[in-house]
């Protein structure tokens, strides 16, 4: 019962993406059937922090890393503050808990030339889904929106007079973000080939497959993968990646770490500094270059 009043309270007062409430009650689940297994059916609700270590050790034997350790234990965090909240219990078993140690993961960006060679030098196909492909490119790399914010705009959403895109973020948080005047052509040319779609008009979303229907995390994925296998020999190519081209060649070029956050719609600096480092290394390069004793 409690489990799922928690997930109410996930969906209706957090506001929480139906991935990340489905990876929470997965999680609590988990451990839950942890506890039946190895401690004689003992209630998730009565265990003591013992209990949780050891889940944390058997999922450590399991083969699973800290990180994503450390994100099973956030969701029982979560939901033990959830009964705290209710007068469930007095105490979370978590209070001294410290997550595991993880090394630092250097995300590492397409360059300006590699995203130079895809954005201009590519021949895309002369049909609706190279023209959509080149369209999501454009502006996954112009705007820095995530994949599902990509995924779910919509035709309403897109407004060619004030040249602004409303992005509906995690948490069901709204932001706007300026549209570059070069993504308009690259909108106009997509919707020429999308009208030719059979019952398309009765769906909402700017990206469509070719049968009409809403594109799904896959397909993006793939696209990515498609393009930029010609260009790049990174090992990581996908849409976050390019999030991240966009937040570290903004940065690169003196943009403000608050105006990035802002575009990123991160609800704090901490979230947009991970983007700071390959900036870093650039004012590394800049100030080498250009100072009087840099070569002395």
């Amino acid at each position: 019962m409690a489990l799922q009043e928690f997930i109410a309270y996930l969906k209706l007062e957090k506001n929480y993406s139906l991935h990340t409430v489905s990876a929470y009650k997965k999680d609590v689940t988990e451990f839950s059937n942890f506890c039946v297994a190895e401690f004689d059916a003992m209630h998730v609700n009565q265990v003591e922090y013992t209990v949780i270590r050891s889940w944390v050790v058997s999922l450590s034997q399991d083969g699973l890393s800290n990180r994503s350790i450390n994100r099973k234990i956030a969701s029982l965090k979560a939901y033990y503050h959830f009964l705290q909240k209710i007068g469930d219990i007095k105490i979370t078993p978590l209070a001294k808990h410290k997550a595991l140690k993880t090394s630092k993961k250097i995300e590492i960006p397409f360059s300006e030339v590699e995203m130079e060679n895809v954005l201009s030098s590519f021949v895309y196909a002369d049909n609706f889904e190279g023209k959509r492909d080149q369209l999501m490119i454009h502006l996954l790399y112009a705007t820095g929106i995530r994949r599902a914010e990509l995924i779910n705009l919509k035709l309403c959403d897109v407004d060619f007079e004030t040249n602004n895109i409303k992005v509906l973020g995690k948490r069901n948080k709204e932001r706007f973000i300026p549209m570059l005047a070069s993504l308009t052509p690259h909108f106009l040319s997509y919707y020429n080939e999308r009208k030719k779609i059979r019952d398309v008009a009765q769906n909402e979303y700017v990206f469509v497959s070719s049968r009409g229907n809403k594109i799904y995390e896959t397909l993006v994925y793939r696209a990515i993968n498609k393009y930029f296998n010609e260009v790049s020999s990174k090992l990581k190519k996908s849409p976050h990646i390019l999030r991240h081209t966009f937040a570290t060649h903004l940065l690169n070029k003196g943009a403000d770490l608050n105006s990035v956050k802002e575009l990123l719609g991160h609800s704090s600096l901490a979230s947009t500094q991970v983007y700071t480092h390959n900036s870093i290394a650039e004012l590394k390069k800049v100030h080498a270059l250009a100072h009087p004793r840099a070569n002395k």
